[in-house]
């Protein structure tokens, strides 16, 4: 069985809303209050996933976890006096940046030759600490087959994990062994380090990775000040190319240095600060991109639609097109409704390399399923959603019912 790089894209969720409960993320704070629009932001989420099916041949996608939560609502003994960024968090959709779901090492890395996946606690925030275990046990059915997939228990909670987000991998190809790369920070800043330098050494070994081919990085402190609360906010990789803002890391040259010396073949395509600063690096999210190598061998990126519009950005992006670098087109995409709330399109995809024919085929998308998928949507997603409509029973109930009705359209009624 041959392997191949899978992004397995969030569904979002009935419930998505612009509550700002995540301390750090700059879009999702200067949106708090706003009215959300779920059906749109859902199909949204679906026209990328189509356009990836298109270009690669195979995508995959999760589907949103329950909510509200009602053992969250009642662990905080909600009342209606409390402040509403409490009563808010059992409603989060934040499950639909899938990019926080897991930490995943391929089958060519590790020990066993099984593809691990360990889910992320995402103890920092409470509206996403409490997504792991649902997350599992939707991992648990999508990769069930023990001979190719093992699947861990989330980090002790005393250290922080924010799964593939603060994750790169560099390879020659995705059947050879590759070299990971995890980028931590450092507390004591503006803002919090999420990811815990502990919490990834300790995801390394559980999944049997050779130390000589592991690599720990320290994210740059000004960055995480500035809004970067992931790595993948200022940084991604793909095969032999790191494509990175020039204040990614805390010690720039050294990281480079450290990456190269486990993976001699890295080819770095670095954004200077003069051309892009990092403040509109994190307002558009041109490193919160999928880069994407195509069937023809060149890579492409896709980034939010947001990078188009900013002068300085897509001034860089033609002046790199132009040259002979390893990134030959850079294709925008709309996906405005989880950008407001601090997701571009690195966010909402989870990479699984592994062979498709393993993978439960009921999260594997085709043309019919997206038309499938869309028509659910388009009938069940509320149209807006108020912050302060959460906690109301009658949305509660229409939340529940669209949820379910997209479980039952895919056959996936045993996670309702």
């Amino acid at each position: 069985m041959s392997l191949t790089e899978i992004n397995f894209d969030g569904i979002v969720g009935p419930s998505h809303n612009y509550a700002g409960l995540s301390l750090g993320n700059i879009a999702s704070a200067s949106h708090a209050g706003d009215p959300s629009y779920p059906r749109a932001a859902a199909l949204q989420g679906v026209a990328k996933m189509r356009s990836n099916l298109a270009r690669l041949g195979v995508q995959g996608y999760l589907l949103p976890l329950p909510r509200p939560n009602h053992a969250l609502a009642a662990a905080l003994a909600l009342d209606g006096s409390e402040v509403p960024q409490l009563r808010a968090a059992p409603w989060s959709a934040s499950s639909m940046w899938t990019a926080n779901a897991a930490t995943v090492s391929p089958a060519p890395d590790t020990a066993d030759g099984r593809c691990h996946l360990t889910p992320a606690n995402l103890v920092t925030m409470l509206h996403r600490a409490q997504e792991w275990p649902d997350t599992q046990r939707q991992l648990a059915i999508a990769f069930a087959d023990t001979r190719h997939f093992a699947i861990h228990d989330a980090v002790p909670p005393s250290f922080g994990d924010e799964g593939a987000a603060n994750h790169m991998r560099l390879c020659e190809s995705h059947d050879q062994q590759g070299v990971e790369v995890f980028v931590y920070g450092r507390t004591g800043g503006r803002f919090p380090a999420r990811q815990h330098e502990q919490a990834s050494r300790l995801v390394a070994r559980a999944h049997g990775l050779a130390p000589e081919r592991t690599v720990f990085i320290e994210q740059n402190p000004q960055a995480i000040a500035a809004g970067a609360f992931h790595n993948d906010v200022v940084a991604v990789a793909n095969g032999r190319v790191l494509f990175t803002h020039a204040e990614a890391f805390a010690d720039q040259q050294g990281a480079y240095d450290a990456i190269r010396a486990a993976f001699p073949a890295l080819e770095v395509v670095e954004v200077p600060s003069r051309a892009v600063s990092l403040e509109e690096v994190i307002r558009t999210y041109l490193f919160n991109a999928q880069l994407l190598t195509l069937p023809d061998g060149t890579m492409a990126l896709i980034v939010p639609e947001e990078c188009r519009e900013s002068p300085a950005v897509w001034g860089w992006v033609q002046t790199m097109l132009a040259g002979n670098g390893p990134i030959r087109q850079v294709i925008p995409v709309d996906v405005r409704q989880s950008m407001a709330n601090g997701g571009g399109p690195a966010c909402l995809r989870l990479r699984v390399v592994c062979a498709s024919e393993t993978v439960d085929p009921r999260f594997l998308l085709d043309e019919a399923r997206a038309d499938l998928i869309e028509r659910t949507i388009a009938a069940h997603w509320p149209q807006q959603i108020d912050p302060s409509d959460l906690g109301s029973e009658s949305l509660a109930a229409s939340v529940i019912a669209a949820r379910l009705a997209l479980l039952d359209a895919l056959d996936l009624a045993q996670l309702g």
